[in-house]
């Protein structure tokens, strides 16, 4: 249906020209406050199925539906209560996704024959403006291979993924740069079944205690949940207490690292030797850190090392968010290596 990709500056007439494709069962990749999404028709289950094959996403993997208005709201959901009412007044737009009953109108290919289906109102004006324009809600990943970095630039969805699409909204760099974190609310309780761009103590204070989701991440409730994600190309390792110095004591090569903050005095002779340094935040800033984690990552893949090493953020408040995705990264590398070699030799 569509050719080449464009990268197009986010303006009012190409904002209207995407909203064209979107209605026409194309695929438009677009800026929100957390990473740019990969969106189509919701309830047009070919341009759905293509966001999947673009992606070479599971269809047991579900998508979140984005709004720009919270009366859409009622379309998709079968139920909502005081709890949801609390949190949607608060927080939407913004960088949360609510995870609720779905009503008969969400395809199943959404939804990845849930009973549930997972809602975001972003808080980006092109986003905002997008969905609004094409006049039904987007179904919308991030807008990069399934399992890989996730894109907070027009140029990382290019790069990534941009011979399978139809444009690219250029609305800037992400502000947040995490995704959403998403939470599912049953009758009693409240999940967090992914960190990100909003804290649990944020959440907390509106509705009280939540739980952390420990259940089957081998059939996820909701994007993010599988056990390996994020992930740059080159092998990925989080460094432990124990064994920080002595990795970054060892004779390298070609290894970059990811640092969460400038070192200290005496800590500078460990950053030498290294191909290439990138520092999350100069002052330890843990929201200028989240902003700049998928940045940097892209960097230290593009720089073609044979390993990254990772310093550990303190998981706290957005550090939960980096760190859950720097291991699920590490996770992943581990998944790829043991794939790579157990495969038939020749």
């Amino acid at each position: 249906m569509f050719s080449n990709v464009r990268i197009t500056a986010a303006t009012p007439r190409a904002i209207k020209e995407a909203s064209s494709i979107i209605r026409r069962g194309g695929l438009v990749a677009f800026p929100t406050e957390t990473v740019y999404g990969l969106g189509a028709d919701v309830f047009n289950v070919e341009a759905v199925a293509r966001i999947f094959e673009v992606k070479n996403r599971p269809r047991f993997d579900p998508l979140i539906v984005h709004i720009s208005d919270t009366s859409s709201i009622g379309m998709l959901t079968s139920s909502i209560n005081e709890k949801v009412e609390k949190l949607i007044e608060k927080f939407f737009p913004g960088p949360l996704t609510l995870v609720l009953p779905k009503s008969e109108i969400v395809p199943e290919i959404v939804t990845a024959g849930l009973p549930t289906v997972a809602i975001r109102m972003p808080s980006h004006p092109v986003a905002l403006a997008l969905i609004k324009r094409a006049k039904r809600p987007i179904a919308a990943p991030s807008a990069n291979p399934f399992g890989y970095l996730s894109p907070t630039t027009a140029e990382h969805v290019e790069k990534q993924i941009g011979e399978g699409i139809d444009m690219i909204l250029d609305g800037g760099r992400c502000p947040i740069g995490i995704e959403s974190t998403v939470v599912e609310i049953t009758r009693e309780d409240a999940f967090i079944l992914r960190h990100g761009g909003l804290t649990v103590a944020e959440i907390e204070e509106v509705i009280g205690d939540v739980k952390i989701y420990s259940g089957n991440r081998r059939r996820p409730h909701s994007p993010g949940q599988l056990p390996y994600h994020y992930s740059p190309r080159t092998t990925i390792k989080v460094l432990r207490k124990k064994e920080r110095k002595e990795i970054l004591e060892e004779k390298r090569k070609r290894a970059g690292l990811l640092a969460f903050k400038c070192p200290e005095e005496r800590e500078e002779i460990l950053y030498y030797g290294y191909e290439i340094v990138e520092i999350l935040s100069p002052d330890g800033d843990l929201k200028e850190a989240a902003a700049n984690l998928f940045a940097c990552l892209h960097r230290l893949d593009k720089a073609m090392v044979d390993i990254i090493y990772v310093e550990p953020v303190p998981e706290v408040g957005l550090g939960n968010a980096i760190m859950e995705r720097l291991y699920k990264a590490e996770e992943r590398s581990r998944y790829k290596n043991k794939e790579y070699l157990n495969r038939p030799q020749c």
